[in-house]
């Protein structure tokens, strides 16, 4: 009786996974603890919020003269001003000075600043006489100043889940102080290949055989997609020696990969041995793709085994498609899927009837800046020709042929990537956190704090695909709307995001009994402001607008009034950081935050946090996801739980169009 095997039914890679996924989780297989040291290239599987401020203290980023900033107004070569010098703070050392009007303090590089002063000027803009230094070049708040928190605040999420540890990263924790992180544990991978004709590389060549190259492309794959490969070795066609080899490797391995002896021909033995070693056993058994199609996938005893064409092009071309998300899964690692860009045909191809073909393809620059492909010929032996191709094209089941012309898309190999796959700039908010947190389960996300005007700015010229703004309109009395109209921006929509409460922090027990904004002029507690563009410094600069109305005097009268006035903060979390540890009594920020820091809050406003989308970016899929979020019962919930936050009866709708 003929031991053939003839492949029945053949299936798509996409069928495959959803099978597979049916039998084992698509997930990180543990989590280990790591030192620093051993965390290079790991995916880190927690959160890791900053156990510090980060700088710890405000310092001076030059050597020169810690300055009261409004004392050196109007500075320049020709009208120098005179300030008193009344001391030194060196590398180190807590000042001992606090800076009065017309006086400064000289300071080194990383020095902490004096209290009361806002700027340092560079040595090269000063001239010192005795214990007088002449100041020739003006200075503004924050001038070569490190703001305390200004990289990143106490309790900010600083590196998130499922980030890849590279060096910069492992800086940014050490700089933190943390000296050991959870990672996932990188699955075991056992690799195998099979044929009585295959030989090491670096041994002689003998006729009719030829060199194992799949051991070498698939280690390297592993390695890439986040996995720990172990080559076993090189086996002859011998089931009983293939048999105890992939027995040994299901029980000290996580993934099994094995190369050759899958085909349907008398001497492919594989398939074979995987039907009798364990349940459920053999899943799939042929792919209708090209090249590809003699693919087993089996599970035994919950390890997933893979039966890969002996080809070396079949071979990595079915890894892509099915071995790669499996491994990255286990290994925590986002799946990429292939990069594609599109592109002119340079000639006919023709596919295979009923099979969906993969073509390799070289891409050049052609006329109009457009790509070209031109088709590499070849078998799926070849293996030169994909060293050679940028990616390769799809002819689906349903198509002879791609004709000459022909746009198409190319499948890039290399997992390079431009850019992330959102990009969030403008307001600071703890709950949008939250939402980018869930995102980034997903995709990739870069988030920038600038501020609400920032943000609008930043969309307007296509630097953004969403900006968080909460802008107030004092003649339309409304947010966010009237700006888009002022500043003429265009193909955007304004997506509705939720209503939060914004008001005044003070310490626990409000030691000053301050009760409104007027008190926080009159009483002269320490201030610290926002940043300009940003949404609640402009609440703040309409306040004392109207104060100055009521009283008939200028706003300028009142910022001089105001200690700290100039000391601004970036983040919500900023202004409640230098309030819980003292470096200032009272700022402007979120009820939420207050209360996460142990603060007192003393209500406001409540204004409309929305979200500015631009329309070309509505199709990509994270968009999509990001508003059916902002749209779902749980992101609602999180709205009702967290303090000072409120959903609105319009969250997650395109309210209006640009």
């Amino acid at each position: 009786m003929s031991r053939r095997i003839i492949f029945h039914t053949l299936i798509t890679p996409e069928e495959a996974l959803e099978i597979l996924k049916s039998h084992i989780r698509f997930e990180p297989i543990g989590v280990e603890e790591v030192s620093l040291t051993e965390a290079p290239g790991r995916i880190l599987a927690e959160n890791i919020k900053s156990p510090i401020d980060m700088p710890s203290f405000t310092r001076s980023s030059v050597d020169g003269y810690a300055v009261r900033s409004i004392d050196t107004v109007g500075a320049r070569e020709d009208n120098p001003v005179e300030l008193k010098l009344i001391g030194r703070v060196g590398v180190g050392e807590k000042p001992k000075v606090s800076l009065g009007p017309n006086e400064c303090v000289e300071i080194s590089t990383g020095a902490p600043l004096p209290s009361s002063a806002d700027a340092v000027v560079m040595v090269e803009y000063t001239k010192r006489t005795g214990n007088y230094v002449k100041i020739f070049k003006s200075a503004t708040s924050g001038e070569n100043v490190s703001q305390t928190g200004s990289d990143a605040m106490f309790g900010e999420t600083i590196v998130y889940k499922g980030t890849l540890l590279t060096p910069q990263i492992i800086a940014a924790l050490a700089a933190a102080g943390v000296s050991k992180v959870k990672v996932y544990r990188k699955p075991k991978v056992a690799i195998i290949s099979t044929g009585n004709e295959l030989v090491k590389p670096g041994t002689k060549l003998e006729y009719g055989k030829i060199y194992d190259t799949n051991t070498y492309s698939l280690y390297a794959s592993v390695i890439e997609d986040g996995g720990e490969p172990e080559a076993l070795g090189i086996l002859p066609d011998d089931e009983r020696i293939i048999g105890e080899k992939l027995s040994y490797a299901i029980r000290k391995h996580d993934v099994i990969l094995v190369s050759g002896g899958t085909s349907a021909g008398l001497g492919d033995i594989v398939y074979r041995i995987l039907g009798k070693l364990g349940k459920p056993g053999i899943l799939v058994h042929g792919l209708n793709i090209k090249p590809g199609k003699p693919t087993v996938i089996a599970v035994v005893n919950g390890k997933p085994v893979f039966g890969l064409p002996g080809f070396p092009v079949s071979c990595l071309i079915v890894y892509s498609l099915i071995v790669k998300p499996v491994i990255r899964a286990l290994a925590g690692l986002k799946h990429t899927r292939p990069r594609i860009v599109k592109a002119v045909l340079a000639f006919r191809v023709f596919g295979a009837k009923g099979r969906r073909t993969h073509i390799p393809v070289s891409l050049a620059k052609g006329y109009n800046h457009e790509w070209v492909a031109y088709p590499i010929g070849g078998d799926s032996g070849s293996i030169v020709r994909l060293s050679r191709s940028d990616g390769y094209i799809v002819i689906p089941e349903n198509a002879m042929y791609f004709d000459e012309g022909e746009k198409v898309d190319v499948h890039l190999f290399t997992e390079q990537k431009l850019g992330s796959d959102m990009f969030f700039i403008g307001s600071h908010c703890p709950i949008a956190e939250i939402l980018m947190e869930k995102l980034m389960e997903k995709y990739s996300i870069k988030i920038v704090n600038v501020g609400s005007m920032g943000g609008l700015l930043a969309v307007k010229r296509g630097e953004a695909d969403v900006a968080g703004i909460h802008l107030y309109d004092p003649e339309t009395k409304t947010y966010n709307k009237p700006y888009l109209k002022k500043y003429n921006v265009r193909n955007v929509v304004l997506v509705k995001g939720y209503f939060r409460e914004q008001g005044i922090i003070v310490a626990k027990g409000n030691p000053y009994n301050i009760k409104c904004f007027e008190d926080i002029i009159d009483k002269g507690v320490r201030f610290i402001n926002r940043n300009k563009g940003s949404g609640t410094r402009m609440l703040i600069d309409l306040a004392l607008k109207e104060i100055a109305e009521k009283r008939k005097t200028k706003v300028k009268k009142l910022i001089e009034k105001i200690k700290g006035f100039w000391v601004e903060a970036k983040t919500h979390s900023a202004v409640a950081s230098a309030i819980k540890y003292g470096r200032a009594d009272t700022g402007i920020g979120l009820k939420y935050v207050a209360e996460k820091y142990g603060l007192d809050f003393i209500p406001l406003t409540k204004e409309e946090y929305d979200f500015l989308v631009v329309k070309k970016s509505l199709n990509k899929n994270v968009i999509k996801d990001f508003i059916e979020a902002l749209q779902s019962k749980w992101f609602k919930e999180i709205l009702k739980e967290a303090s000072g936050y409120e959903p609105n009866k319009d969250t997650g709708r395109i309210v209006m169009e640009f």
